[in-house]
């Protein structure tokens, strides 16, 4: 399945200039799914946003997601009609929207959705991130059927953690996105 077009999935409060995904719509032309509300989320709101983005893309697409973006993936695929149309998803640091702390900040995304995704999937989480403990991102990656890989230390996998424009993510997106279940 060729890939017509990478749909980058931010979390909570999109991705800023230093971001892998910002720097990846800068230099490969990745399409940002843009979200009305970025400090308060609905998730309702971000699925129907995806949907529009999945059904206007000219043929298949692949998710690059980080942390909330994750958590997105997993209650869209859960309920759209078109994941048919994707080829793949690179799941990075998903944020613990069940911990307290988060359910409090982030409303309305517990429970997280956890039925196998329909489409090829790595997640990739560092094992000192301070919004995922490593065992909820690896059992994550069991539910959705995700293959995981642990990055080590590398804290939330985001601009603070330097990667820059992170070439290993990218391959990883590469190679899922070949895949097809």
């Amino acid at each position: 399945m060729t890939v017509s077009r990478i749909l980058l999935l931010p979390g909570w409060q999109n991705s800023g200039p230093g971001h892998w995904q910002t720097i990846w719509e800068s230099i490969h032309g990745d399409r940002r799914v843009e979200q009305h509300e970025w400090m308060r989320p609905l998730r309702g709101d971000w699925s129907a946003r995806l949907e529009e983005e999945v059904l206007a893309a000219p043929g298949p697409v692949a998710f690059a997601a980080h942390s909330l973006g994750c958590i997105l993936v997993a209650a869209w695929a859960a309920h759209s009609r078109n994941t048919h149309k994707v080829a793949g998803a690179l799941l990075v640091a998903p944020g613990d929207v069940e911990r307290e702390d988060l359910r409090q900040l982030i409303p309305g995304w517990a429970p997280i959705v956890r039925q196998p995704l329909p489409f090829s999937s790595v997640l990739i989480a560092a094992n000192d991130d301070p919004y995922c403990e490593a065992s909820r991102s690896r059992q994550l990656a069991k539910d959705w059927g995700a293959r995981f890989i642990d990055a080590g230390k590398g804290g939330h996998l985001n601009a603070e953690s330097g990667l820059g424009d992170w070439p290993e993510g990218r391959q990883l997106l590469n190679d899922i996105s070949k895949d097809k279940n």
